[in-house]
């Protein structure tokens, strides 16, 4: 399902399904008494990115709380949780989102699968979904952790929680997983939850570790796609260009992409530009590589797999990317980033990487949030038209090396 349907489904299926589902969730609390959590579902369906941020999360509630971890995805999202592999693969249940059909058939095993793994606690990650808040509700958990909107206006989700945390629009979104995590750890019952102060340190995330054969297969690819290429000599220029269909207003402009490639190449003679992407997208990054009509620019969307990633940020020198995915995939390692913000704010979204937002702050921006499903009316993205090419260039020239 294209993403409009799945929000128009959310609404108009998801509202009268939460309001029903609540007759069933509060006879069933009848019968149920809150539990220590050790068996912790937590509930991330439709952002990649966010299985990333959640992990210092997860990292709490298995180190502080002793608890075996599950998780819920949709099924072509699964991949980001491999990075950090804090979930067990027979612990994780994806959902596909191909169709009312396919979905309708997991929503049913869903229920029987959290029942039949003894689920006692499940932690609802998604920012007011009514399908989130159904799975929540429904799958036989004693405890349910969510976002509640408490007086705020719209997002009806029913009653599905047992422990209702407000939702902070003013703290990173890391921050806000850690406060639901401490919501279900908590020894006593509070409105609203969580009365907690969050650290900074607590939202630090882990680095991956990556083998001297996993560069060295990276880097011979590379070469494979550029004969010229000397790992020893010249330094690998990351471009990510693309970003998810759930917000495409986040894509800066492709020509100002093949413009900063040019100004790269002909600043630095040791710079390696490489355009990476997914395999559906490597005929657009073709299209981008044309433009840019340098040898020293390789189409590279495509050439790697998703659990590579890693490698292939080891063995780089930088990345410039939209706020997408890679933003955060890259935050397992120590490659610095540079994202590109517009819709969206760095304050909330940031990565926790060694990562450097680039961000016009209009007064319009963020014009996407929890409380309209991250769907904006704007169809003219100045926020980032206001970027320019030269600003780009010049954040990113102290670190690249100068011809």
């Amino acid at each position: 399902m294209n993403v409009d349907l799945m929000r128009k489904v959310d609404y108009y299926a998801g509202v009268p399904l939460c309001f029903l589902a609540t007759f069933v969730v509060k006879l069933s609390n009848l019968f149920k008494s809150t539990a220590k959590p050790k068996r912790v579902l937590l509930v991330e369906l439709s952002e990649m990115g966010s299985a990333i941020i959640v992990d210092p999360a997860m990292q709490k509630l298995k180190n502080t709380g002793g608890c075996e971890l599950f998780f819920v995805i949709f099924e072509k999202n699964k991949p980001s949780l491999k990075l950090l592999n804090s979930v067990e693969d027979s612990n994780i249940f994806t959902i596909r989102e191909t169709g009312i059909v396919p979905l309708a058939i997991d929503t049913l095993r869903f229920f029987w699968w959290t029942r039949s793994r003894g689920i006692d606690s499940v932690i609802d990650l998604e920012l007011f979904s009514r399908y989130s808040a159904l799975l929540t509700g429904l799958s036989g958990a004693r405890n349910r952790v969510g976002f509640h909107a408490f007086h705020n206006e719209g997002l009806y989700r029913g009653a599905m929680l047992t422990h209702k945390v407000s939702y902070n629009p003013h703290q990173h979104i890391a921050k806000s997983f850690i406060a639901l995590v401490n919501a279900l750890l908590s020894d006593k019952p509070e409105v609203p939850y969580s009365k907690t102060l969050v650290s900074n340190d607590e939202i630090k995330l882990r680095q991956v570790t990556v083998s001297d054969d996993a560069k060295a297969s990276i880097l011979a690819r590379i070469k494979e796609d550029y004969a010229g290429f000397d790992a020893g000599k010249q330094q690998i220029v990351l471009i990510n260009p693309n970003a998810s269909e759930l917000l495409p207003q986040r894509r800066w402009m492709k020509d100002r992409y093949a413009d900063l490639m040019r100004r790269i190449l002909a600043y630095s003679p040791t710079a390696v530009v490489v355009i990476t992407g997914a395999p559906a997208e490597r005929a657009e990054a073709q299209v981008l590589k044309d433009n840019v009509n340098s040898e020293r620019c390789v189409n590279f969307a495509g050439r790697v797999k998703f659990t590579e990633l890693p490698a292939l940020y080891y063995v780089s020198q930088l990345m410039v990317t939209n706020d997408s995915g890679p933003g955060h995939f890259s935050s397992v390692t120590p490659l610095k980033t540079y994202v590109i913000f517009g819709p969206e704010t760095p304050a909330l979204y940031g990565s926790l990487g060694n990562s450097t937002p680039i961000y016009a702050g209009l007064a319009c921006s963020p014009c996407v949030s929890a409380s309209n499903h991250r769907k904006t009316a704007c169809t003219d993205n100045v926020c980032l038209q206001t970027i320019t090419v030269e600003h780009v260039f010049n954040t990113i020239q102290p670190i690249l090396k100068a011809g």
